[in-house]
């Protein structure tokens, strides 16, 4: 059996504005009903492979175990990482963890936040570098190139993939994202892939790796693993030890220095979404090059991409022509789409005069289910709450601000201080300051609301929590 192991700590800024520090790419669904990330743990699924692992951050951990259990996935582990360290230190600490069972398991690592369309083509590809990697090599998957391009790392082969037949080939060496004429090159020559970033070994060779390739690596992080806490069904990596683990990739630590890799080569479509114009390509534009998504219209439009994300927000393109734009409730890019992988600028730009949208996401994700804000002014806000069947927030009361609560669907329990009721559709209730209170949901749909605050602070770190579910500080 294989276990997946799904790295899925990041935050990918270009796909601004929907993906954001607090909601990134991997959790949003960019190319079809699911996401990305849910994708992914279906394509590494089957009679061959295990229950996956997964290493993320603590903000996202609830976010990863709802999604999964969305497409009825149970992990075996999820290890939360106290920082992001890139993916050395996380690739190592999956394997230690692994090794803790059997050093002899086979670890498929992958990003939760690639597109391949044929999941059946990709699981042979998989089943094909077994023998190499149960015989001690590190197996890499690279991907048949279809254009010059300057986004992605490549390998270079010792031989022609031929008719791309899936069987481990020899690597002669990891090439840096190229120049656009040395692209150009590379897709002529024939012997050069895409780099995946895939990596399928058994837990004590990728060990014995980092003990050659990288040594000061090992005691950070495996005092990090060995001193992890559990938590929830999580298991915490210890931030200290993790803390002193050097920040570095594992192409850096290990891969390009390993003399024990081969390849698999991969002929089939793939897209690692690095930016809105894959997401463009892979939406497969129309005859004029077009693609809407949501409540957009093109209208006379060539080579365009008009995403809505806001079934209130209509989104017209008139004429326009090698256009991008993406319209979220609080945010809206336009670019030309020759300047796609540039948009992280934007990012930047936000941050420097202190916008919020820089990286926090319209819908503010809890474990319990998620709210938003409709309205802010100086001294109230207005939300709407969206709790999950089953879910409760924490026991909590506020120093600065009072709260309005109209149940709009559904059946809330609400208590506040020393009395318990039912709230149903159209009924609400008034929480005073600094009453104890908590809302929860007793039924089996979703319960929302519209919550009123009134106060002289609103911030989300005026919560004094009494008891909680989640076992949030």
């Amino acid at each position: 059996m294989i276990t997946p192991v799904l790295l899925s700590g990041g935050s990918g800024t270009r796909l601004w504005p929907l993906s954001r520090k607090s909601y990134p790419k991997q959790f949003s669904p960019l190319l079809g009903e699911t996401s990305l990330f849910q994708r992914s743990a279906e394509r590494l699924s089957g009679a061959d492979f295990a229950a996956p692992m997964v290493l993320t951050n603590s903000d996202f951990r609830f976010i990863v175990t709802e999604q999964l259990a969305g497409v009825g996935i149970d992990p075996s582990a999820i290890l939360i990482e106290p920082a992001g360290r890139n993916t050395a230190p996380a690739v190592l600490a999956a394997a230690l963890w692994q090794a803790k069972s059997d050093e002899n398991g086979l670890l498929l690592v992958a990003p939760s936040d690639h597109e391949v369309p044929d999941a059946a083509a990709f699981r042979a590809a998989v089943a094909a570098g077994v023998p190499a990697a149960r015989g001690g090599k590190i197996v890499t998957f690279g991907i048949k190139p279809t254009r010059a391009e300057t986004g992605y790392g490549y390998l270079e082969l010792t031989e022609d993939p031929g008719d791309f037949a899936a069987r481990p080939l020899a690597l002669s060496r990891f090439v840096e994202k190229p120049d656009a004429d040395r692209a150009a090159e590379m897709l002529a020559a024939g012997t050069y892939l895409w780099n995946a970033g895939i990596f399928l070994f058994a837990a004590k060779t990728i060990i014995s790796a980092f003990e050659s390739h990288a040594p000061d690596l090992m005691a950070p992080v495996r005092a990090a693993v060995d001193r992890g806490k559990p938590d929830l069904g999580f298991l915490r990596l210890d931030p200290e030890a993790w803390d002193s683990a050097e920040d570095v990739s594992i192409d850096y630590a290990v891969m390009e220095k390993a003399d024990n890799l081969m390849v698999v080569p991969f002929g089939a479509a793939w897209s690692d979404l690095g930016g809105w114009d894959a997401v463009w390509r892979d939406s497969g534009p129309d005859a004029q090059g077009v693609v809407t998504h949501g409540a957009a219209t093109a209208i006379d439009c060539e080579n365009t991409l008009l995403r809505s994300e806001d079934d209130g927000l209509e989104l017209v393109g008139l004429g326009v022509k090698d256009l991008i734009a993406v319209a979220m409730p609080d945010a809206v890019l336009v670019a030309d789409v020759s300047r796609a992988q540039e948009v992280k600028r934007a990012v930047s730009a936000l941050k420097a005069k202190t916008a919020r949208q820089a990286t926090a996401f319209p819908k503010d994700h809890r474990p319990w289910g998620w709210f938003e804000s409709l309205v802010i002014g100086d001294r109230f806000q207005v939300k709407r709450i969206h709790v999950d069947p089953g879910a409760a927030l924490s026991l909590q009361s506020h120093h600065h601000r009072s709260e309005h609560w109209i149940v709009v669907e559904g059946t809330a329990k609400v208590t506040v201080d020393d009395e318990i009721k039912l709230i149903s559709e159209n009924e609400s209730i008034y929480i005073p300051l600094g009453a104890t209170h908590r809302m929860e949901n007793p039924g089996k749909v979703p319960m929302v609301l519209i919550e009123v605050q009134t106060g002289t602070y609103l911030g989300e770190d005026d919560i004094v929590r009494y008891e909680d579910l989640y076992a949030r500080g």
